[in-house]
């Protein structure tokens, strides 16, 4: 069990590993292919431009997939985690599933977006919630401003959300705990080396990521396994 002093501020990184062990596949683990189409060429700012149908239906997919999935022992650990420390807890995520609310998480940051709300491709409206699948012959909705409706994913050559947010809370925090990360996805890979100097660090995952030497401990297994008794 980890020893976390009352006074501590706990940042929280997950990653893919944690709603992989929920059943979301990920796309890497199939070689990054989508019905012969590489991730980036359906999720892409170029690629909404090309063939926004396209884009809609591997987004429809993967919201298909996360709807059936339910958290697992590492959500809902996390989220206790949370309610015990209330304002000196911070949790970020890489994935757009919304399994952290599902188990009672409140205030996650999305950095990657998510996958259960929309926005509009021209205007400033505001993201809003959206379950709808826009799968072919399904046309894509417009918004009042005449725009399309798009996902709101961070997608490749865009700017991930909340880094002001994310960066204040980083320089605050005294453990940092990344989980399920691949240590290979920027920004978040630097996350552990940015906060080296100030704050513990601990890696929890099935397998050592790829900056393990950003590091001080790492715990190897299912978060779903691990993070119950470690916290």
């Amino acid at each position: 069990m980890l020893t976390i002093g009352k006074a501590a501020r706990v940042f929280v990184l997950t990653g893919a590993g944690i709603s992989a062990e929920s059943g979301i596949t990920t796309f890497r683990d199939a070689g990054g292919l989508w019905r012969s189409y590489r991730f980036e060429e359906v999720a892409s700012p170029d690629a909404w431009k090309r063939d926004p149908a396209l884009v809609w239906e591997f987004y429809s997919m993967r919201r298909r997939a996360a709807a059936a999935a339910r958290p697992n022992p590492g959500h809902f650990a996390l989220a206790r985690l949370g309610r015990e420390r209330a304002h000196r807890f911070f949790l970020c995520t890489q994935n757009v599933d919304d399994l952290h609310k599902q188990a009672g998480s409140l205030g996650a940051i999305h950095m990657h977006g998510e996958l259960f709300k929309s926005r509009c491709d021209s205007c400033d409206r505001l993201p809003f919630a959206d379950m709808n699948l826009y799968e072919p012959p399904v046309a894509i909705p417009r918004c009042e401003c005449g725009g399309l409706i798009r996902p709101h994913i961070c997608w490749f050559g865009e700017v991930p959300f909340g880094l002001d947010l994310i960066y204040r809370e980083l320089e605050q925090c005294d453990l940092f705990i990344a989980i399920g990360t691949s240590g290979s996805v920027e920004p978040a890979a630097s996350f552990a080396s940015h906060v080296r100097g100030h704050a513990r660090t601990i890696y929890v995952g099935a397998e050592e990521p790829a900056n393990r030497f950003a590091f001080t401990e790492c715990h190897l297994g299912k978060a779903g396994e691990l993070l119950p008794a470690l916290l």
